[in-house]
């Protein structure tokens, strides 16, 4: 059976107080759509729907930069979940499988779930996602006789014998493409909202002798986000699941809590990391290295044995090899740490390839931008970069070539070469003492005026 998402994502936030839309606020650093967009993605659908509304252009955007055959759809009026889903249907037209609606401000939802409620589906007209509540509050609750779902009714629409159930209703569901939009024709919207609820369809397919049941899941997986503590409450969620998956496949967090990891975020085992250590998205660090104290990674591919910081920063497209040492307060962003070279200290290394064994002193920097334009520095191998050492690219410095300390490059240094670059040092015997004597007289003539 082919499938499709549906995607509810309409939702200002108000209680977020932001002027972002409510589902591209991000959890683990990706927004909350893309997080039920991938969860969604278990099913193959043949179609994804994102339903939008606050925001449009903006939720589109990181829609269709996650799947770019993502289809859009625009509800105008906030009018209620069923009226949500009804503007999915000029999308899905003709089409005859099954539709699964998700929320985009759901992000925990696991892939078996989703297969669960599609197993389901084989022998029932309409499934609803439930989960047993430890505090109800002021969830929709299921009706159920047996396994057969008779209702769903608003906590604001429960009588007290009604509120007193704890099986609760997620909003998620699978039903048939023609037979859902069918049942929410007949939806009203004479309640308390004055909305039209997609809960609705349940008493709607009963009246019909469909059959309807629901599936249950972990209440984890049903948590929304309507507000910032609930964002920050979400993310801490994410972080203790994700390092807990860490640890067990076994790599070392000498302080877990203190660790902040993106979703995206993978890690070899036998690696070692480190207190307070930031994981941006796109970070791949493979077994057996050692991110250091403080350190922050994006964008970056850390190989066997290598050692990161502390206090060291990897910017997206930083490559370190095997056995490399970035160490404190250096930063590389787009470059090639070659295996066994070392940046320990106070180095900017940007748009640049460094060869095997190569060592690079204490703040060189890479001088790799004009102004308009980027170059690149070509470092070879088994090369000594003394300290403080200016790169002007673009420029190449050949294998077992050295600088001097201090030293501006501003051509190619051949192989084996000692580029030196500096003015020359001249001492001017007792020119201290008469300077610091004029220095002494002028702030004691304006300490007077003053």
């Amino acid at each position: 059976m082919t499938t499709a998402l549906v995607i509810l994502a309409a939702g200002k936030g108000t209680r977020m107080n932001s002027d972002l839309p409510k589902v591209l606020h991000p959890i683990a650093q990706v927004p909350m759509l893309i997080h039920a967009m991938r969860a969604g993605s278990v099913l193959s659908p043949e179609h994804t729907v994102i339903v939008t509304g606050h925001g449009s252009e903006a939720v589109a955007k990181v829609a269709r930069a996650e799947d770019e055959g993502a289809q859009i759809t625009v509800q105008e009026d906030q009018l209620g979940t069923a009226h949500a889903v009804a503007q999915a249907r000029s999308a899905l037209s003709g089409f005859e499988g099954d539709v699964v609606v998700l929320y985009g401000d759901t992000p925990f939802l696991q892939p078996d779930t989703l297969e669960r409620m599609i197993e389901a589906r084989s022998g029932n007209d309409l499934v609803i996602l439930g989960f047993e509540a430890a505090d109800p509050a002021r969830y929709g609750r299921l009706v159920m006789n047996g396994d057969v779902l008779e209702r769903i009714v608003e906590f604001k629409d429960a009588s007290n014998e009604e509120r007193s159930i704890t099986f609760c209703n997620s909003g998620l569901l699978a039903c048939n493409a023609q037979l859902l939009f069918s049942l929410i024709d007949e939806v009203g919207n004479d309640n308390a909202s004055g909305e039209y609820y997609l809960t609705d369809v349940v008493e709607i397919a009963r009246r019909r002798g469909l059959n309807v049941t629901a599936v249950a899941c972990d209440e984890a997986q049903t948590l929304g986000v309507n507000s910032r503590a609930d964002l920050a409450a979400a993310d801490a969620v994410f972080q203790a699941r994700a390092r807990g998956e860490l640890l067990e496949l076994g790599v070392t967090l000498m302080a877990p809590d203190t660790v902040y990891l993106a979703a995206d975020t993978v890690v070899g085992r036998d690696t070692v990391i480190e207190p307070n250590v930031v994981f941006g998205p796109g970070v791949t660090v493979e077994s057996g290295a050692t991110i250091r104290a403080f350190s922050h990674l994006e964008g970056c591919h850390v190989s066997r044995g290598a050692v990161v910081g502390p206090y060291a920063r990897l910017r997206p497209g930083a490559e370190l090899a095997e056995n490399t040492r970035v160490g404190n307060f250096v930063e590389i962003k787009n470059a090639e740490i070659a295996e066994g070279a070392k940046v320990n200290h106070l180095s900017y290394i940007g748009d640049a390839s460094v060869g095997a064994a190569t060592n690079i002193g204490a703040g060189t920097i890479t001088c790799n931008y004009d102004g308009v334009m980027k170059h690149k520095t070509t470092i070879g191998e088994n090369v000594f970069v003394g300290s403080n050492t200016m790169l002007v690219a673009p420029v190449t410095v050949g294998d077992g070539a050295m600088t001097a300390t201090g030293t501006v490059v501003t051509r190619d240094v051949d192989p084996d070469a000692l580029a030196v670059a500096r003015a020359k040092q001249e001492n001017k015997p007792g020119y201290a003492r008469k300077l610091f004597d004029m220095l002494k007289a002028k702030k004691a003539r304006r300490d007077k005026k003053a």
